[in-house]
C-alpha cells in the first residue's frame, strides 16, 4: 500500500507534542493513550490511527497532491517500534519506576521529533536494515 509521506509527518508532529506533555506530567496513562496510537497505526493501519484519520480527514483534503507516495510498511514498522517504547514507558510510570518511563518516552520523543522537524524516520531506517540484514 502506498501513503502519502506527509501523513506520517503531521503524525509525528502531534506524537511529538503528546509525549513532551507525557514528561512534562510524567503521566502514565497519558502515555498508555499515546501507545493505542501506536498500536491501532501499526497494527490496524496508519489510516486507522486517530493521528491518520485526523490527517485524511482535516488536512489532506486542503494540500495539493504528493509528489511522491511511499510505502507503508516502513512508518507502520515505525508505529510498532514506538508501541514498544510507549508499553515500557507505561509500565515504569505505573509501576513507579518513573526513570523507565521518562528514559522510553525521552527516547520516543527523540524519533518523533526528528520525523517531525527533519522527516528523518528512525524506524523507518531501522525497517530497511533489517529487510537488507534478512535477504543478505
Amino acid at each position: 500500500m502506498q501513503i502519502d509521506p506527509r501523513g506520517p509527518r503531521f503524525a509525528a508532529a502531534l506524537t511529538t507534542l503528546v509525549l513532551c506533555a507525557v514528561l512534562i506530567t510524567s503521566s502514565g496513562a497519558l502515555l498508555a493513550a499515546q501507545t493505542a496510537v501506536f498500536a491501532l497505526g501499526a497494527f490496524a493501519g496508519l489510516r486507522y490511527s486517530p493521528y491518520g484519520w485526523l490527517y485524511g480527514v482535516a488536512v489532506r483534503p486542503r494540500l495539493s497532491a504528493p509528489d511522491e507516495l511511499e510505502d507503508a510498511r516502513p512508518p507502520r514498522f515505525a508505529q510498532g517500534v514506538g508501541a514498544v517504547f510507549g508499553l515500557v514507558g507505561t509500565v515504569g510510570y505505573l509501576g513507579g519506576a518513573h526513570w523507565l518511563g521518562m528514559t522510553a518516552t525521552g527516547l520516543a520523543l527523540a524519533a518523533a521529533f526528528l520525523n517531525a522537524a527533519f522527516g528523518y524516520c528512525l524506524g523507518c531506517e531501522m525497517y530497511v536494515l533489517i529487510r537488507r540484514v534478512r535477504s543478505a
